[in-house]
């Protein structure tokens, strides 16, 4: 019986099972939207249902931008990432070097409770931060997302960073401090370089997150100026009218950015990864 189960579940079975599931639940709902922003909706609600566009058209894109100010959504969905994924970088860094190199005591309670916040639901945490940002009169601003983001990605990045701090070999960084380097230096110059493929894994992991993040930003920032792509792509739809081909051309514009920085990050996480193991 458990040899049967050992040659059902092998690690080759398991890895396309994985690749299925991925497959499934992320690439087909991506071309089945792709597909549909080509439609018109005369073609979207024929019956029988059509697949693939029998004639292609790009007017929903140009609705898109017409529609709403999709540009400004990018902008400050770009604002807010970018900002909240240097600020958990910086923040993670520190904290993981300290994790993986200080003598901390209880030092598995510390990574227990980082673990433990990281699975506290957001909705729980919605009225807290919403009148701590009011109290600090920092609604509809970019630093109203930055600063909620950034503390939802520290526990995560903070857990990636530490387990690569903690495959480099510590004489590097004596060498360097024997050199005259202090330890904050030695982190920014030695460790940070050398863990460039978990950096970079942490640095997609925090700017995907807050790019896709809905709830906090209609909480936080109700004005246009400041509003994100994922609240800007829900106005479209209005009270008796929901343009589905329009919003599919929206989805398919905010797909673009996240995953041109997928593939750009992926790369060097690549090879970094090969260049660590060739040294090694």
């Amino acid at each position: 019986m458990s040899a049967g189960l050992n040659n059902l579940f092998t690690a080759r079975r398991l890895r396309w099972f994985a690749a299925a599931i991925v497959l499934v639940n992320g690439f087909f709902p991506a071309v089945w939207i792709f597909f549909t922003s080509l439609k018109n909706e005369v073609e979207l609600t024929a019956k029988p249902i059509t697949y693939f566009p029998h004639n292609p058209v790009l007017a929903n894109y140009i609705a898109a931008f017409r529609d709403q100010p999709l540009a400004s959504y990018l902008m400050n969905s770009a604002i807010v990432a970018i900002g909240s994924m240097i600020l958990s970088l910086t923040i993670s860094a520190m904290a993981a070097y300290a994790i993986a190199r200080l003598n901390l005591k209880r030092r598995n309670l510390i990574l227990t409770t980082i673990i433990a916040v990281s699975m506290f639901p957001l909705v729980t945490l919605m009225v807290p931060l919403f009148e701590i940002m009011r109290g600090l009169n920092l609604l509809n601003s970019y630093i109203a997302l930055i600063l909620p983001y950034t503390v939802l990605n520290l526990p995560i990045c903070t857990l990636v960073l530490v387990s690569f701090f903690q495959d480099i070999p510590r004489d590097i960084e004596n060498a360097a401090m024997i050199d005259g380097c202090t330890r904050l230096g030695a982190l920014r110059r030695v460790v940070v370089p050398l863990a460039a493929p978990g950096v970079f894994t942490a640095g997609i992991l925090a700017f995907v997150n807050s790019w896709d993040e809905f709830l906090l930003s209609m909480s936080m920032n109700a004005a246009v100026a400041y509003r994100t792509l994922p609240v800007g792509i829900q106005m479209y739809q209005g009270e008796f009218a929901f343009p589905w081909p329009t919003i599919s051309a929206a989805l398919v514009i905010a797909l673009v950015p996240v995953v041109t920085v997928i593939l750009i990050f992926q790369e060097r996480v690549v090879s970094g990864l090969t260049a660590g193991g060739l040294k090694g």
